[in-house]
């Protein structure tokens, strides 16, 4: 009875092995999806989001591997390996994706998109696409837009009423040189820094201010280690969802509309939860952090203080595409 029993269940277990295995091997496609942020973020979560509807609506035929938190390397070493097919898909910041690609630097000039409706208005419409387009050039398929807000300024020396009080101010910025001439045009000291250092940077005082939007400056705690908060909405903190093209090439049209409708969806809700959090996020470190907002006269001098960061960065986009995005915004030229 008991070589039976053992036989029995030998015989089980082979068969579930065999059932695991056909179910290991029924994925069509695997493409391996890399970002930097950590999962609890709104595009964190839109990304989980992404690969469940896509393996549940693509009948399992597309498995996706969710890489969060660097696990392969920050924004650049994932665009480069996107380009090499190393990786299938990320959402890296557009600002970063501008050191490839610089026609993509011109969505982080800063004043130009100054609110929710007219960046849906540019991002989601014919410009943004013309601006995704540019990517097939360095081996990418872009796909669509995500984002994580409009970005603000937070720093340990005083509270940011206008463009002068930046001067010698350490701030940290993206890898991405349009950023980095910004906050030199404003008289700051610019300094590049890897997104996963940041928070270490301000606490030693390698750094004294940053930039980022606020569901970034919550999850990674950059409140704690910071003494101003200024609402500046300089500047949309844009994802530009992409793939390797010979990852998207390899999929039929009936896949490709699978992976696309997910893209979508994914970008409408890291969008939907970023505006949900925004309150809730200011309401929570209200108390450890002094925060104000520019008033409509520092604006203006804000505006006219980017104005040589548009002109100096005018050839690197193009005149043609600049004018289109002011057209847009409704910015005279």
């Amino acid at each position: 009875m008991k070589n039976k029993l053992s036989k029995a269940t030998l015989v089980a277990a082979i068969a579930a092995a065999s059932l695991g295995m056909g179910q290991a091997q029924a994925a069509e496609y695997t493409f391996r999806f890399a970002h930097v942020l950590i999962e609890d973020t709104p595009n964190g979560q839109a990304a989980l989001r992404f690969k469940q509807e896509v393996e549940e609506n693509s009948d399992g035929r597309i498995r996706i591997d969710v890489l969060p938190a660097a696990q392969v390397g920050g924004d650049v070493e994932i665009i480069e390996q996107i380009q090499m097919g190393l990786i299938d898909i990320g959402i890296p910041p557009t600002a970063t994706l501008g050191n490839f690609e610089p026609r993509l630097q011109i969505l982080d000039l800063p004043f130009l998109i100054s609110d929710y409706d007219t960046m849906v208005k540019v991002l989601d419409g014919d410009v943004g696409r013309e601006i995704l387009d540019t990517l097939e050039a360095h081996n990418m398929y872009g796909v669509n837009f995500w984002g994580a807000g409009f970005r603000h300024m937070s720093n340990n020396e005083r509270p940011i009423e206008g463009p002068d009080d930046l001067e010698r101010i350490r701030m940290r910025t993206m890898q991405a040189p349009i950023i980095i001439s910004t906050y030199q045009n404003f008289g700051a000291n610019a300094t590049a820094m890897a997104f996963t250092e940041v928070y270490n940077g301000l606490q030693q005082g390698v750094v004294s201010g940053q930039e980022n939007p606020l569901a970034n400056i919550y999850t990674m705690r950059f409140h704690e280690v910071q003494d101003y908060l200024t609402l500046t909405n300089h500047a949309y903190h844009g994802y530009a969802a992409v793939m390797n093209s010979d990852s998207w090439n390899s999929l039929p049209e009936d896949l490709q509309e699978v992976m696309r409708e997910a893209f979508d969806n994914g970008r409408d809700m890291a969008r939907e939860l970023t505006l949900q959090d925004e309150e809730r996020i200011l309401e929570a470190i209200q108390d450890e952090i002094a925060i104000n907002e520019l008033s409509p006269e520092a604006r203006e001098a804000f505006i006219e203080a980017s104005m040589p960061v548009h002109r100096e960065y005018e050839s690197v986009v193009t005149t043609e595409l600049l004018h289109k995005v002011y057209d847009e915004v409704g910015i005279s030229y």
